[in-house]
C-alpha cells in the first residue's frame, strides 16, 4: 500500500497536493513508492488499458510504462492542478464529462483487459469525491461489459434481421412534428398503476408502447398510436403476436425480431445510425429516424417521443425495480410460457421467483437507472419535459391534470408504398453494402462496424475477404429461413 499518511509541515514543491500537510506521495523517494505499489498488484500481462482513479501526481505512470509498454493508460483527477507525467486524463467528477472521456478513450478495449488502479492516499484525502469517481468508472464498465457482451451474443442475428426485415416492410411511415403530450409505456409493474389515468387520457395524447405491454393496454382498452419493437432476441416475437390487436404504426429497428405476419404494417423505421445500414436505407431511398442502440426498448421511446413531439412526455411502467417477486405488468406475452411449464415440482410462483432473484442479482435495472439519469443532462431541455405516472427513482412525478386537453385531430401520420418486390428489396440492399465495402472511402468504417457484429472476438484482424465471405453466408441463411 502506499505510504500516503505522512504529514510534513513543509513539504517538497510539488511533492503535495491540496491543502497544506495533505500528502499523496512519500517525502522521500516517490518514484520507488509507486514501483513497489505497482508490483505488489501483481498485474497481468493481458492487460490492455489502465484506468487510474486520482493517481495524485502521477508517480505510477512511467512504472506502468515501463512495465508495459503497449498499454494504454488514462487518469482521472478530481482536482486540477500541474502533473508531473501525462497521460489522456479528465479532472473533475462531473458523470457527464468522465464517461464521454471513458467512452472515448476505452473504446474498442476488451472491458475484460482494462484494470482500473487506485491511488488510495487519493481517498484518505478526497474522500466522498474519490468514492463517487471509482463507483462511476465501476457504471460505466458494467454498462460497456453488457452491451459488448450483447453485441457477441446477437450481432450476426441482427445482421440477418435487418435483411429479413427488408422483406416484410412494404408501407413506410413519414411523420410530422406535434405539439401532443405523449405516453411511453414500458411493461414494468407500475404500469397497472397508471392504466386508469392513461385509459382516461388516451384521447388527448400520443401513446407509444414498449410491445412487451401491449397486451395489458389492450386488456383496459387502450389502443397505442405507436408500438415499438427494438429486441432482437427471438422470444420478442412473443410480444407483438400475443396481442391480437393490430398495430396501427409500428415503430422498428430493422434488427429487431419480426414475425412475418407484420407485411400489412405501416413501418416507422428507426435507423441506430451506423454507417452500414444509411449505407443500405440511403440506397433503397427508405426514409429513417435515427436513434442510437440504447439497449432497452423503453430508452429507444423516449427519444423517439422527443423527435415526434413538442410537448411533455409522460412515462408508465419503468420502474428500474421488482415489485416483490413481480418483475413485470400482468397480463405478461410470457405468462403462458410459465404457465405451461409449471407442474408440481416446479410452481408457477417458484419459477418467478427465480426469474426475480436473477434480475436483482444481474443488476441489470441499476444498470438501465443510471443510463437514464446519465441521459437527462446531455437531453438539456428536453429532460426537463419528462414525468413519470408512477413513483421511481430517476424522474419526477406527474400530475395526471396536465394531460388533460383537447386531442389535435391533424394527420400526424402518412403512410407510403416501400417497394413492389420483397426479395428485390433485399438483393438490392445487400449488394449496395458489398460496393461500399469495396469502396476505399468506406471500406474502413464498414468493415470495423460489422467486424463488431460478425466477428466479435476477433478485433481488427479479419479480412475484408472474409467479411465478404460472412456477409453472403448470413445473406444465404436469410434466404433458406424463408
Amino acid at each position: 500500500m502506499p505510504d500516503g499518511t505522512r504529514r510534513l509541515s513543509a513539504p517538497p514543491e510539488g511533492e503535495w497536493t491540496g491543502k497544506p500537510g495533505a500528502h499523496l506521495h512519500s517525502r522521500y523517494n516517490p518514484q520507488a513508492e509507486a514501483a513497489r505499489y505497482i508490483d505488489s498488484l501483481s498485474l497481468k500481462d493481458t492487460t490492455e488499458c489502465f484506468i487510474l482513479i486520482e493517481p495524485g501526481l502521477g508517480y505510477i505512470i512511467p512504472v506502468l510504462r515501463e512495465k508495459f509498454e503497449k498499454c494504454k493508460i488514462i487518469a482521472l483527477y478530481i482536482e486540477n492542478f500541474p502533473r508531473k507525467y501525462d497521460c489522456p486524463a479528465v479532472c473533475g467528477a462531473e458523470r457527464s464529462d468522465v464517461k464521454k472521456f471513458l467512452d472515448k478513450e476505452s473504446d474498442k478495449i476488451n472491458i475484460d483487459r482494462i484494470r482500473i488502479i487506485e491511488w488510495r492516499p487519493s481517498l484518505n484525502h478526497y474522500k466522498e469525491k474519490y468514492v463517487n469517481l471509482l463507483s462511476l468508472v465501476v457504471e460505466f464498465l458494467k454498462q460497456s461489459d453488457a452491451g459488448k457482451r450483447t453485441t457477441a451474443a446477437f450481432g450476426r442475428r441482427w445482421f440477418r434481421n435487418f435483411f429479413k426485415n427488408l422483406e416484410i416492410m412494404n408501407n413506410i411511415v413519414l411523420y410530422r412534428q406535434t405539439s401532443l403530450p405523449v405516453i411511453v409505456t414500458g411493461s414494468g409493474p407500475g404500469l397497472e398503476q397508471a392504466l386508469p389515468i392513461i385509459a382516461a387520457t388516451q384521447n388527448n395524447c400520443l401513446v407509444i408502447a414498449a410491445s412487451s405491454s401491449q397486451m395489458a393496454l389492450s386488456l383496459h382498452g387502450i389502443k397505442a398510436d405507436i408500438v415499438i419493437a427494438t429486441d432482437g432476441g427471438n422470444w420478442a416475437l412473443k410480444h407483438l403476436t400475443a396481442s391480437r390487436k393490430p398495430c396501427p404504426v409500428l415503430a422498428v429497428n430493422l434488427c429487431a425480431a419480426l414475425p412475418s405476419q407484420l407485411t400489412d404494417t405501416p413501418f416507422l423505421v428507426i435507423n441506430d445510425g451506423s454507417f452500414w445500414q444509411n449505407i443500405i436505407l440511403q440506397d433503397l431511398v427508405v426514409a429513417s429516424i435515427i436513434i442510437g442502440q440504447r439497449g432497452t426498448v423503453t430508452a429507444t421511446a423516449v427519444e423517439l417521443a422527443m423527435l415526434l413531439s413538442s410537448g411533455n412526455i409522460y412515462l408508465a411502467g419503468m420502474d428500474f425495480s421488482n415489485s416483490d417477486i413481480r418483475t413485470h405488468v400482468k397480463p405478461y406475452a410470457f405468462d403462458g410460457i410459465f404457465f405451461g411449464r409449471a407442474n408440481r415440482f416446479l410452481p408457477v410462483y417458484s419459477t418467478i421467483y427465480s426469474r426475480s432473484g436473477l434480475l436483482r442479482e444481474g443488476g441489470s435495472m441499476n444498470i438501465y437507472a443510471a443510463w437514464f439519469k446519465d441521459q437527462l443532462p446531455s437531453w438539456h431541455k428536453n429532460g426537463e419535459r419528462i414525468f413519470s405516472l408512477t413513483e421511481n427513482n430517476v424522474f419526477k412525478k406527474a400530475k395526471p391534470e396536465a394531460l388533460s386537453i383537447e386531442k389535435n385531430t391533424d394527420k400526424i401520420f402518412n403512410s407510403v408504398n416501400a417497394k413492389k418486390n420483397a426479395a428485390l428489396f433485399r438483393e438490392r440492399g445487400a449488394a449496395a453494402l458489398l460496393s461500399a465495402l469495396n469502396n476505399p472511402e468506406y471500406a474502413a468504417k464498414i468493415k470495423e462496424e460489422l467486424t463488431a457484429l460478425l466477428f466479435p472476438s476477433c478485433g481488427n484482424d479479419i479480412t475484408k475477404e472474409e467479411l465478404e465471405k460472412a456477409i453472403a453466408g448470413e445473406l444465404g441463411q436469410v434466404s433458406n429461413e424463408k
